[in-house]
């Protein structure tokens, strides 16, 4: 049962007089408990909602085309409590974060229908045998889940979860009914690499093709870990020697299955200090969102859109614009290459690019998207930025109004003395807004 709170004014619900503050107990007679169940049995032509007003039953009957909404809001969007994480991962990033954040960032979400619809990364630990049911049932795909190794023993110890173990046979029975997966490794030196990380890609492989993509990427090591398990990040000849390990399982792959499924994310490539691999490596790029090809995909895409440069230009051109972009450590290197590349093509522009370093979570951590507005604040004031200061969007929240130590773009844009503006990491948008225009696409 889930209750109403706000029903769509002339919505195909409120013309069928459903209230809000009414409880949804049931669609044509199957019961309601989250968003899943609210969507899968919505979708037919005639819905009969079972509700109750001030505890008493009534009914109501909507007449509909199959994936038509009805025009209902609930208390929140999964219509209930996410679930939290009930692991202590020996990588956990969270436990690496130092007091006095935002509340919301001390959470560990480990809810399947989170991965189902953002493409969170779930551990299966909170899951029975029902869950898994309801999953092929409604055959909810696809399912990322957070494997790190099929070693059961080892999974619990880096888990700390008596059934990190025996819920690996959930994968199994997922891809026997169709469910495509999508799985994660964080490698943590000394751990689950080596002998532990060929095991684990061969069973994952023998998923194929319900396993359709796994991406390999280092753990994320802040300088909070006082009382953690001991880890040590990898050194960039261990990373050279993961992306070989990786890689020669992922060509067999290819060759035997037509799939090369096992990437390591774009960290390892950097930290390894080897050239990315080519757009064709990536497919599809099931894993971008995970760091595997976002940097080769944001390259291909700025080069293809440079070719069309005349499509962002306006008539009367572009005079003398002098932007800062500031990355992490990184991508500094691409950026610089990007902005090079610009300034060849359009000699009135000049982009300067400016690496971050990370005092707030420390030298291991690297990526701009755990960059902090303070940091950045601190190590750019004073200088010359010209017209406009670029950071990456993904420094800040879902919403869009703060970076992870409190501080606004307002704020920052207060505190250099300069206007500031977040790029999602697409192609299109870093040319505009390097050229200072609206994205034409």
């Amino acid at each position: 049962m889930v209750r109403i709170t706000e029903v769509t004014p002339h919505g195909r619900a409120a013309l069928a007089g459903v209230s809000a503050g009414d409880t949804l107990v049931a669609i044509n007679g199957n019961d309601i408990a989250d968003v899943l169940d609210y969507r899968f049995y919505l979708a037919e032509r005639t819905v009969t909602l079972s509700l109750l007003r001030d505890g008493t039953p009534h009914t109501v009957v909507i007449h509909k085309d199959v994936y038509d909404d009805i025009g209902l809001d609930f208390e929140t969007p999964l219509m209930d409590k996410k679930q939290c994480c009930a692991n202590r991962c020996i990588f956990c990033f969270i436990d690496q974060l130092p007091k006095g954040l935002r509340p919301s960032l001390y959470f560990k979400d480990d809810d399947s229908r989170l991965s189902f619809l953002h493409g969170n990364y779930i551990t299966l630990t909170n899951m029975k045998e029902a869950d898994i049911d309801r999953i092929i049932k409604m055959h909810i795909s696809p399912v990322n889940v957070s494997v790190h190794t099929t070693n059961p023993t080892l999974r619990c110890e880096m888990m700390k979860n008596r059934r990190a173990g025996e819920v690996l046979s959930y994968l199994d029975k997922m891809a026997e009914a169709g469910i495509r997966l999508c799985g994660q490794i964080v490698l943590c030196r000394g751990i689950n690499d080596g002998a532990e990380l060929d095991h684990t890609m061969q069973d994952l492989a023998k998923l194929h093709p319900a396993m359709s993509s796994v991406s390999i990427v280092p753990a994320g090591l802040t300088r909070y870990r006082e009382g953690l398990y001991p880890l040590t990040p990898f050194t960039p000849e261990e990373c050279r020697a993961v992306i070989a390990q990786v890689n020669a399982f992922g060509d067999r792959c290819e060759r035997e299955l037509g799939a090369r499924i096992f990437c390591c994310s774009d960290e390892f490539y950097l930290k390894g200090e080897i050239p990315l691999p080519d757009e064709a490596y990536y497919g599809d790029y099931e894993q971008i969102e995970n760091g595997v090809g976002m940097l080769r995909s944001l390259m291909t895409e700025f080069g293809r859109e440079l070719e069309y440069i005349e499509d962002y230009i306006p008539a009367n051109g572009v005079k003398n614009r002098h932007v800062t972009v500031v990355t992490g450590k990184a991508a500094a290197p691409t950026m610089r290459a990007l902005a090079e590349a610009l300034m060849r093509k359009e000699k009135s522009i000049t982009v300067n690019v400016f690496e971050v370093k990370n005092n707030f979570f420390g030298p291991e951590i690297t990526v701009a998207g755990l960059l902090t507005g303070h940091d950045v604040a601190e190590q750019l004031v004073g200088k010359d930025l010209g017209d406009e200061l670029l950071f990456p969007a993904t420094m800040l929240r879902a919403e869009g109004d703060l970076f992870l130590c409190g501080m606004t773009p307002a704020e920052l844009s207060e505190r250099l003395h300069v206007p500031v503006r977040p790029v999602k990491g697409e192609g299109t948008e870093l040319l505009a807004a390097m050229l200072g225009v609206e994205c034409p696409y």
